[in-house]
């Protein structure tokens, strides 16, 4: 069986989506870009602590399955259409936690209020500007991907958050604090003020996590 390692990572990833509470049941989906042309997903309606390394679905960047037995996940097109536009992602994670599923019943966006954010997320985590049907995948791939633009997460209005990475572990770190960053902001929101990053910090910042965190000298994480 080909892809074998990416598979288990996968599978492994969908577990810690259980176990961290970001999940319920079988919504949510997890892809990882193989190769310019191919992107590995999870399959439609199937339980995770189910699932194994045959039930995952290779499809192209046309939305083509090019290998599996079973359906890819009905949002396939979010995934496929994220990393046509962005050929730094390396892994995509849509989960369904709960501050962030709220902040995405809210119509706002969160602004950059964690230093978190603005390294690996990029500042703001922005949201689509218009409920679009669960049916209707191919106009909710097309909204998730323009509202997403260069940032690494973006809320789906009425729904929930899709977090991107260059790796899975990456994209994992990311729904973590794209759940924090909601949970803090509806936590202080409406009671106190809001102290907004820079959009301009937020950048450096952002630049600094890519190309220079971790690599600085004197540098103590």
């Amino acid at each position: 069986m080909d892809y074998f390692r990416e598979r288990n990572l996968i599978i492994e990833t969908c577990l810690w989506l259980q176990e961290k509470e970001l999940v319920i049941g079988t919504w949510g989906n997890v892809s990882l870009r193989l190769n310019n042309n191919l992107i590995l997903v999870t399959p439609s309606r199937v339980e995770y602590e189910e699932m194994v390394p045959e039930d995952l679905v290779i499809v192209d960047m046309a939305g083509k399955k090019i290998s599996g037995f079973r359906a890819p996940t009905s949002e396939m097109h979010i995934h496929r259409l994220i990393y046509a536009a962005r050929s730094d992602i390396q892994a995509i994670i849509h989960c369904h936690p709960c501050y962030a599923s709220a902040m995405c019943a809210s119509g706002h966006s969160i602004p950059p209020i964690l230093e978190e954010m603005t390294q690996l997320i990029g500042g703001e985590i922005p949201i689509t500007q218009k409920y679009i049907r669960a049916g209707e995948h191919l106009a909710l791939a097309e909204e998730t991907v323009h509202a997403l633009g260069q940032q690494n997460a973006v809320l789906i209005a009425n729904h929930a958050p899709v977090c991107c990475g260059r790796s899975l572990s990456e994209a994992k770190i990311c729904c973590l604090v794209t759940e924090k960053a909601a949970k803090c902001y509806l936590s202080i929101s409406g009671h106190h003020q809001v102290f907004r990053i820079p959009d301009d910090m937020a950048r450096t910042e952002h630049h600094r996590y890519l190309f220079e965190y971790g690599h600085e000298e004197g540098s103590k994480s």
